[in-house]
């Protein structure tokens, strides 16, 4: 645990209760402050960044429920929510859960369960966060798997180009690895202990847009946009091609000035920022059709690097494989398997439409469903043929069986969702009329389930 004292958040409209509550906690060495609606805990909320909520149901202004929900829309990182009620019900409790609450407290409190429950909504932040720096570790010491010509040749001149400031664009298809490469490009600048920020262009809805990149200030209350978060490092423009015609405009004017204002702001901000972007397709071509503007274009294609597709470098597939087999076990806690070497010739000759994601893809999906410690053809088979007609393995009960409902469900929808954009060409408005799902609400799932674009 960290020596200083975690700082806790208490929201309730009840004095009483959240006097008490706040006394108790002090008591234990706890940092605490309270707020009593919604609109207050907001601003507190914004100001410290508490490492726990216990936030009250029924409040005057907001309710929690809904507070909740603005949260978890909000910020990926929530710290642990405590949900409190002296209405309690199952019904609350269920929908608390569902939306990303720790725990469910009724009232009266019990005293014995608060301070457990408290001490165990910590505990389970601080191993989210240490799991999180672990992660971020592991982005900073990756670098492209692969020995091939074409791996080895792409990452030398990304280390060329890395002693330069030019904006570069990563040209290839789907599933690439363009962001990898992006990543791998910061890492070998002088920037690499900078922010890398890494932007789906595709996932922000034009009407967003403006405040996502640029930032925003109201009531006295500022909001740091992607350009301001990347200040000193990356910024990762993936799939450019699909950003909306204003913020081409506002992007290319804050690019050639290294300044912009934030909406609802009167003073420039100046930043430092490196731009690297990405595309899967012919931008020249979009520039013709009048889709992207020509200035942002050259702007943007200072240098141009093509990423090949996976198929120009089968050698490399064992070394992914073993790669992704690791990673699985590692970071996700999968249990041991391995691909047998018929597998591994087969794959190496296959010609993955979906390219390196495909084949991560298909790596979790096997680890996950499979059973055995041996990856043998059939299975393998099974899985690339038609998946959702054929079941990968019959005779096993999938491992994600055993978790329980919320976790489960996040493996389904995620390998579902993965599977049918692979299946249609990245594409979220045929991935949206294939699985019968409105854009808005794919956006946002595309995003909870931290799916690239």
């Amino acid at each position: 645990m960290n020596t200083e004292q975690p700082y806790i958040l208490v929201v309730d409209d009840e004095p009483d209760i959240r006097q008490l509550v706040t006394e108790i906690l002090e008591d234990e060495g706890y940092q605490v402050e309270m707020a009593e609606n919604a609109a207050s805990a907001r601003d507190k909320k914004e100001q410290h960044q508490p490492q726990l909520i216990l936030l009250d149901i029924w409040m005057p202004d907001t309710d929690g429920i809904t507070l909740l929900k603005e949260w978890v829309a909000e910020d990926e990182s929530l710290c642990p929510v405590i949900m409190m009620s002296g209405h309690g019900s199952v019904e609350s409790a269920v929908e608390a859960t569902r939306l990303g609450a720790y725990d469910f407290l009724e009232k009266p409190l019990s005293l014995a369960k608060l301070l457990l429950t408290v001490e165990r909504a910590l505990q389970a932040s601080y191993l989210q966060l240490e799991n999180a720096g672990l992660k971020q570790q592991l982005m900073l010491d990756i670098e492209p798997v692969g020995k091939s010509v074409i791996v080895e040749r792409t990452k030398e001149q990304l280390k060329r180009l890395a002693q330069h400031h030019a904006k570069l664009l990563l040209v290839g298809e789907a599933g690439v690895g363009k962001e990898l490469f992006a990543r791998y490009l910061h890492n070998n600048t002088a920037r690499r202990d900078g922010p890398f920020v890494d932007v789906a262009v595709g996932s922000i809805s034009p009407e967003n847009s403006a405040v996502e990149f640029f930032g925003k200030e109201e009531a006295g209350k500022i909001y740091q946009g992607l350009l301001e978060q990347a200040h000193g490092g990356t910024l990762f423009l993936g799939e450019i091609a699909g950003m909306d015609s204003e913020t081409q405009a506002r992007l290319l004017s804050a690019l050639e000035s290294s300044s912009f204002l934030r909406v609802g702001g009167s003073e420039s901000v100046r930043v430092d920022v490196r731009v690297v972007a990405s595309t899967r397709v012919a931008l020249d071509e979009e520039v013709n059709a009048g889709r992207f503007r020509q200035d942002l274009y050259y702007l943007l294609n200072e240098v141009a690097l093509d990423i090949s597709p996976l198929r120009d470098h089968g050698e490399d597939v064992p070394g992914l494989l073993s790669y992704y087999v690791d990673y699985f076990i590692n970071v996700e806690k999968l249990p041991f398997r391995k691909f047998s070497m018929a597998a591994q010739n087969y794959l190496r000759n296959y010609s993955w439409p979906g390219n390196v994601r495909e084949l991560r893809n298909l790596v979790q999906r096997l680890m996950i469903l499979g059973a055995g410690d041996d990856i043998e053809l059939d299975e393998v088979k099974a899985a690339l043929g038609s998946i959702a007609d054929e079941p990968v393995l019959n005779s096993s009960v999938p491992e994600f069986f055993n978790l329980p409902l919320k976790e489960a469900r996040e493996h389904f929808e995620k390998s579902y969702l993965e599977y049918h954009f692979e299946k249609n060409a990245g594409s979220v408005a045929k991935l949206a009329a294939s699985i019968g799902m409105e854009r808005t609400h794919l956006y946002r799932k595309l995003h909870a389930l931290k799916i690239k674009l």
